[in-house]
């Protein structure tokens, strides 16, 4: 069995890691760190849950401590790029503990808090800077932080930072890096766009990965329940009232719809909390908190307001709408099975998401087992009616079932449980210059379709 000190690490990151709970590598720490500490550029494919965290930043901070120098005024040695607050938050305290007992600074900025402060603490310098694009940008055009001397640049989340549309954001910092620098390029899922960000960024770039790209860890049970729209919050709560005492995770596609189901569910007797774009970064946090000390069992997030959570006590995720990017399911489902331990999904699938159910099922390359209804069938779903439940409306089906002469299951589950189922300026562009409430707080994306190598993606996130 391979063994950290196997790994290379200084002892200084050793006697750092004895005083943790991490004990022994993960399969994507193996394969990753080794060829970081050589200073190579890397790719690595893993999904949410497998320590990525530590196999980016445990041989970071190693080479920061080998070199040595501190940071001068303003300066950075190392930058991370995530992209919402909760995820930044969640790699800075990872971070910390790797540091405990070294002479490595650690400092964050992202939208929703100071920027005097975040000026403040940066004039002194620091050794990495966890950061969201769009604030770090404001940072740059105030010359309150100064990257000429970065010489490590990771991008985590990948996937999701194109997803939200930060292209131009991540243009516009890579002009402010040396083109001599080490990057680092970490994603859950490998669309078509991953693939020319690589090719874009990284140089003579090693690829690991622990798992297919789009493929969820193979400790979580998956399962689809075909349910009308206007019966989801039922059924919901039938599953919800059958692992009481739980943690579970319920994805909406909307602000207003999640504030919704959450504020129901309240009423209902639950002890639910929620996080979307439409909350104060403070509401967040507060919520995130209450949440990891397990104070509320259950948390009612959008997509992009639940990057980051890395809470080991979620057993359950519920996906009560489908998403509308087939990767984001294994985002969502990935809450679960933290660290190695095991998690059950549940999707909710309403007759005029069948499109989008259809998408996943080809992304993961195999069928999810049903455990409730039957695949919806019959005339198509206007356009209008999609729209109406994409706002929250209650949308009943206009087909028949494809199991012949039967109804949908309705709010009850079945009794059966669910079977488990890299070159010169490399970046150019220019930045949003208008303000918004996006989740990292920083500013807005293009709304516009932007082209890149043959595709066109919308360039705006919804929270």
């Amino acid at each position: 069995m391979t063994t950290f000190a196997d790994l290379g690490l200084s002892p200084k990151i050793l006697a750092t890691l004895a005083k943790t709970t991490i004990t022994t590598p993960t399969p994507i720490q193996v394969q990753a760190i080794p060829h970081i500490m050589a200073g190579r550029d890397l790719m690595g494919l893993a999904q949410t849950g497998t320590g990525k965290t530590a196999a980016f930043g445990l041989p970071l901070l190693h080479r920061l401590l080998d070199i040595g120098h501190p940071p001068g005024p303003r300066n950075v040695r190392a930058l991370i790029l995530a992209p919402t607050r909760e995820l930044v938050a969640q790699i800075a305290v990872n971070l910390e503990v790797f540091t405990k007992g070294t002479s490595c600074k650690v400092h964050t900025v992202t939208g929703g808090q100071s920027i005097f402060r975040q000026t403040e603490r940066l004039a002194k310098g620091t050794d990495v800077l966890v950061a969201t694009p769009g604030r770090l940008i404001d940072l740059l055009e105030r010359n309150a932080v100064n990257l000429e001397h970065c010489g490590y640049l990771v991008l985590d989340e990948a996937d999701q930072m194109l997803d939200m549309g930060f292209i131009h954001a991540l243009k516009k910092i890579a002009k402010h890096i040396p083109l001599k620098r080490q990057t680092l390029l970490f994603s859950a899922t490998m669309p078509k766009l991953i693939e020319d960000l690589a090719d874009t960024y990284l140089r003579n770039a090693i690829k690991v990965q622990v798992a297919p790209p789009g493929k969820p860890i193979e400790k979580i049970t998956q399962a689809v329940h075909f349910i009308p729209q206007g019966d989801k919050a039922k059924l919901l709560e039938t599953y919800l009232k059958g692992h009481q005492g739980e943690q579970a995770l319920v994805f909406g596609r909307t602000k207003h719809g999640s504030e919704k189901l959450m504020k129901l569910l309240v009423s209902w007797g639950f002890s639910a909390g929620s996080i979307h774009g439409n909350k104060s970064q403070n509401q967040r946090d507060r919520t995130l908190t209450d949440f990891r000390e397990a104070k509320l069992d259950v948390l009612v997030a959008t997509d992009v307001a639940a990057r980051g959570i890395d809470i080991p006590g979620v057993r359950h995720v519920y996906n009560y709408d489908m998403p509308n990017v087939p990767e984001n399911y294994v985002h969502r489902i990935g809450r679960t099975a933290r660290a190695g331990a095991e998690g059950k999904a549940i999707a909710f699938c309403a007759p005029a998401e069948m499109d989008e159910f259809k998408a996943i099922e080809k992304m993961l390359k195999t069928p999810l087992p049903v455990i409730g209804g039957a695949p919806w069938a019959g005339e198509a779903v206007s356009a209008a009616a999609k729209s109406n439940q994409n706002r929250g409306g209650r949308q009943q089906p206009k087909g028949t079932q494809a199991r012949s002469g039967q109804k949908s299951a309705g709010p009850k589950p079945a009794a059966s449980k669910p079977a488990g189922v890299a070159g010169q300026n490399r970046f150019a562009g220019k930045p949003a210059a208008k303000p918004s409430n996006r989740p990292d707080g920083g500013q807005n994306a293009p709304r516009k379709s932007v082209r890149h190598s043959g595709q066109s993606r919308p360039k705006t996130a919804s929270v």
